[in-house]
């Protein structure tokens, strides 16, 4: 009885190890999606009054949770039922993000009307503020559907050879760590200027170094909110076109010169904007119809 217990406890160990480390493996080969990920969704979280945006990062938070409990399923039954399954999943998820990233590339250029309301948002009531606030938490949650996509096929590509356990252990973990981490950076993020503030007050007439590094958190922030607009705009175009040049063979020939990521960054802006005209055309259709 007792050596069957040790046995038992032997393979345990054994697979906690073989996890352990192909999961170091799958998150080495996620840290560039990751990236992706914490710029986007640290852009999304950003904007809103102080006292709301914990509880924003957390309902958002809640969602990826939900999402990969949604997904990881999904695709181990679309593995070993139909796997080509994933890839036309994957393509349609590209296209939505190429299209969030060339609206607000448009929305730069031309302000959209839903941007001058979020500009007087001190002007609207506390309904329409909550209303804002569950829009803006519902786009972050679909955004973050299309990327945990991408990060548990991309986990679960690097254990396609290894038992069914240790790829549900290894793809879990790396979804794990992947919204805790995420999450829970974009979570400091938004709070550096409170962080900062404390700081300077705990450090007046104490601490010269707490003073200094509190001023440094608190004029970063407004820096970082302007590079999160750009960067998640090109986190937007760069996982949609390494989604096409990856999953469709003509354009995983195009342009064989260029380095990987101009190219991704290309395909996925051009793509981008033929789909931003067909919505645009779409749109203006369908006005003219119902008018």
């Amino acid at each position: 009885m007792a050596s069957g217990l040790f046995s038992l406890l032997d393979d345990v160990a054994a697979l906690m190890d073989d996890v352990a480390a192909m999961s170091k493996i799958a998150t080495k080969k996620t840290a560039g999606i990751l990236g992706d990920d914490l710029a986007v969704n640290a852009e999304k979280a950003m904007g809103f009054v102080s006292d709301r945006e914990i509880p924003v990062i957390w309902a958002i938070t809640k969602g990826s949770f939900l999402n990969k409990l949604i997904i990881l399923p999904i695709v181990f039954i679309l593995n070993a039922l139909y796997p080509p399954a994933i890839i036309v999943i994957l393509v349609i998820g590209g296209l939505y993000l190429a299209y969030e990233g060339a609206e607000k590339i448009l929305e730069f250029v031309i302000p959209h009307p839903k941007e001058k309301e979020k500009e007087q948002i001190t002007d609207v009531t506390p309904e329409q503020e909550v209303a804002f606030e569950k829009t803006r938490v519902n786009a972050a949650i679909r955004t973050d559907f299309i990327l945990s996509l991408e990060i548990v096929i991309i986990a679960m590509g690097t254990v396609t050879e290894a038992p069914f356990i240790n790829q549900l252990f290894v793809v879990t973990v790396v979804a794990i760590i992947a919204t805790i981490g995420v999450y829970g950076i974009v979570a400091f993020m938004v709070r550096m200027d409170d962080a900062g503030y404390k700081l300077i007050k705990k450090g007046t007439n104490k601490s010269k170094f707490l003073v200094f590094f509190g001023t440094i958190l608190v004029k970063s922030l407004p820096i970082i909110i302007r590079m999160l607009a750009v960067l998640g705009t090109l986190a937007l175009l760069l996982v949609a076109g390494g989604i096409f040049t990856h999953q469709i063979d003509i354009f995983h020939h195009m342009l064989p010169s260029l380095p990987a990521t101009l190219k991704e960054f290309i395909i996925g802006l051009g793509v981008a904007f033929v789909v931003l005209i067909f919505v645009l055309a779409f749109q203006k259709i369908k006005k003219l119809v119902t008018s």
